[in-house]
């Protein structure tokens, strides 16, 4: 690792494979610095924006080292695959992640590309708080041997691994058996990721502040297969059964992959350690879900606005 000189640092991470990208990041390291903030970047990413280190304000470090470290947060430019992968890089040292939404959806973005200007002098006036996200600890057992751990932000699913043949298993939470399902595949999501995979698969969206585990069948041929949210001491697992025709797969945050063989097992419980988003305002969650999926609100007038009217004497709708 090349360390800058001593003093605020903030890691920028981007997705430098797109153009706009790369000018939007450039932009940011280039106002960071001109500010009196240290930047470090990834090497690669660093070569991607044609950027060097110097004695100064810019520093680089790998993937390997802890990126994290010494930096007060995170910068993220790209959608909500980037902060997933910036989740993992700074997952050591708990950084706070501030998105800047680049992608399509963008829900773990708290910025847009508009908003860069005002982001950047959030970041130099320390404007802003954090928020810690619960996260799902994840481990693989074959046997009594574990042969996988990892985490997830968004979530873990099981998932057939041949497209042919649906996947055999049986649930469980707390330590007793549920359902079996011939399926393919189950969700297991928290909270911030009930808008990711677990929208998708027709799971319920819980706000972020609620802490839960949920669970989604996956296409379940069953007469009990619905959605599902548990306790957040609630341990959850799904037993791919041994007389299965094909092996599974599991996926976290749909980066990482784990093979399951018949009879593997795979555990899922609240995470020892959450991951920490930044916040630049407060607004409501409701109003976040009707502008990432442009949700049809009008007519709406609200209790205070209804109430105003009926002084007034206008609101002859009531």
């Amino acid at each position: 690792m090349t360390t800058a000189s001593p003093g605020r640092r903030v890691l920028v991470l981007a997705h430098t494979g797109r153009a706009e990208v790369r000018d939007v990041a450039r932009a940011c390291v280039g106002a960071l610095n001109a500010h009196g903030l240290a930047v470090r970047l990834l090497e690669d990413e660093a070569a991607d924006l044609g950027l060097a280190p110097d004695d100064g304000l810019l520093e680089t470090t790998t993937a390997r080292d802890v990126p994290g470290e010494g930096c007060e947060l995170a910068l993220v430019i790209g959608g909500d695959g980037t902060i997933l992968r910036a989740a993992e890089l700074t997952r050591e040292t708990s950084t706070p992640l501030l998105g800047v939404n680049l992608g399509h959806v963008g829900f773990l973005a708290e910025a847009e590309q508009e908003d860069v200007e005002s982001t950047i002098a959030a970041i130099v006036n320390r404007a802003y708080t954090a928020e810690d996200r619960l996260t799902l600890d994840v481990r693989v057992l074959q046997g009594k041997e574990v042969v996988a751990s990892t985490f997830a932000l968004n979530e873990a699913s099981v998932e057939k691994a041949s497209r042919e043949r649906m996947l055999e298993v049986v649930v469980e939470v707390d330590g007793r058996p549920l359902s079996r399902w011939g399926c393919d595949g189950v969700v297991c999501a928290t909270p911030t990721g009930s808008t990711a995979y677990n929208f998708s698969a027709g799971g319920p969206v819980v706000w972020p502040e609620v802490e839960a585990l949920l669970m989604v069948p996956l296409s379940a041929h069953a007469l009990f297969a619905r959605p599902m949210v548990v306790a957040p001491t609630s341990v959850l697992a799904v037993e791919v059964l041994s007389t299965t025709a094909s092996p599974g797969v599991l996926w976290c945050d749909g980066r990482r992959t784990v093979d399951l063989q018949p009879g593997a097992r795979i555990e899922v419980r609240r995470g020892e350690r959450p991951v920490r988003l930044v916040r630049l305002h407060r607004a409501p969650f409701t109003d976040r879900l009707v502008a990432k999926f442009d949700l049809p609100v009008e007519g709406w007038r609200g209790a205070a606005e209804r109430e105003r009217r009926r002084r007034d004497g206008s609101d002859h709708d009531a």
